[in-house]
């Protein structure tokens, strides 16, 4: 019994494991085809020889939340995705410590002012 148990559950695991990596992939396209490569960070660019190196960042840290209009996403690279993630778990680790939750998103926005400035090259 605990063999028919044992198998059932690794189906279990490789099946949620094959569909979190096919929404991954999903919304890794969308996000590609709606944003500049650009890292939204560093301001890095990519072209298809490195583009491997440009990830997606959920805002809110929820991988599930993926809105069609791409509002919790951003392109970051791969070494300011590593470096948000560790600020997110350090600024849980510090609120754990101290009682208070730092809940502080970032407000550096790259794209901010690209509606004027592709208005002005009109």
């Amino acid at each position: 019994m605990a063999k028919l148990d044992d198998n059932k559950l690794n189906r279990l695991v490789a099946d949620s494991r094959r569909a979190a990596e096919k929404r991954e992939q999903d919304y890794r396209e969308q996000a590609l085809k709606m944003y500049p490569h650009i890292c939204g960070r560093c301001g890095r660019e990519f072209n298809r020889d490195n583009l491997q190196e440009l990830t997606v960042h959920h805002r809110d840290h929820n991988h599930d939340n993926n809105p069609a209009d791409g509002s919790n996403w951003e392109l970051l690279c791969i070494y300011c995705h590593d470096n948000e993630h560790q600020r997110q778990l350090e600024a849980e680790q510090a609120g754990a410590t101290s009682g208070s939750r730092d809940s502080r998103n970032s407000t550096y926005n790259p794209f901010a002012d690209l509606k004027s400035l592709l208005d002005q090259k009109k």
